[in-house]
């Protein structure tokens, strides 16, 4: 009678008495894989799914006008909205990857990371990849969503099962994160993020960019959380807005050069005795 390693067992290893099995395998294989790249640093991108690429929604608003139907007509005319964020997160995109493949470090440093799947996901591994860079892609399986979109490197395209163990690689490796307009799982992945630099369980200095300022003071009353006094003023400063790319992008490159950069320039020399 042959036997079965526990290890090689598919019905074991996808049953209920296996998921720390299952957790831990989420936090290793990842890990080993961005040493393998040489990954240190990452800036994320969120994003609502549903945006599309301009010209996409402006066929789009082509045959909504056509039927006629005026609630398609709304529909459409609000993805054509949507759809200048996709370029936006595209373009900053491409201006990171750029300005990080020009620093020549050994380490590959600042890259473009997304929730791997459509939208404002596929825009930053888009903007990434047409400035001839790598970009990750951390997935997640979801019913209603494909994921991992055709623009991220293929080695370094993830698929989770556990929300909890993707948001761990969303936040570990991050200097900066970018948060475009979005919706549920957005506004989660913000208030999460927020939360733990609040608290100071996120222990270093990471910029925070929420794009679109429009959209967000229209969204998101945060004023008038200080105003209930359920946070404090100063919790405003810990992030701030940018409504274009290259607002953005000099903003980002500014603040991961002091933080990260030039920080590892001083430890360098403080190493060295020097």
């Amino acid at each position: 009678m042959s036997t079965v390693k526990a290890y090689k067992n598919q019905d074991f290893l996808m049953s209920r008495n296996a998921r720390t099995i299952r957790i831990l395998a989420e936090y290793l294989e990842p890990q080993a894989r961005f040493e393998r790249y040489h990954i240190r640093d990452t800036v994320v991108f969120f994003g609502s799914a549903r945006a599309l690429p301009p010209d996409e929604a402006a066929e789009k608003l082509r045959a909504a006008e056509g039927t006629g139907v005026g609630e398609e007509i709304a529909r459409a005319r609000c993805d054509v909205s949507l759809s200048g964020f996709y370029d936006d997160a595209r373009r900053l995109a491409a201006l990171l990857t750029q300005w990080s493949k020009g620093l020549g470090l050994p380490a590959r440093r600042f890259i473009v990371c997304s929730g791997g799947g459509p939208g404002i996901m596929e825009a930053a591994n888009r903007g990434a990849s047409e400035a001839a860079g790598i970009s990750i892609g951390l997935g997640i399986s979801l019913p209603m969503e494909a994921t991992n979109n055709r623009f991220i490197t293929r080695e370094l395209a993830f698929e989770f099962h556990y929300f909890f163990t993707r948001k761990f690689w969303f936040v570990y490796l991050a200097k900066a994160l970018v948060i475009f307009p979005g919706g549920f799982g957005t506004m989660d992945e913000l208030f999460e993020l927020l939360t733990l630099v609040q608290t100071r369980k996120l222990n270093r200095p990471v910029p925070i960019v929420l794009y679109g300022k429009e959209f967000w003071d229209e969204v998101l009353n945060l004023p008038a959380l200080v105003r209930w006094g359920t946070i404090s003023e100063r919790d405003l400063s810990l992030f701030r807005y940018a409504s274009t790319p290259e607002e953005a992008f000099e903003y980002l490159k500014s603040e991961l050069t002091r933080l990260y950069l030039q920080a590892d320039a001083t430890d360098a020399v403080e190493d060295a005795g020097l």
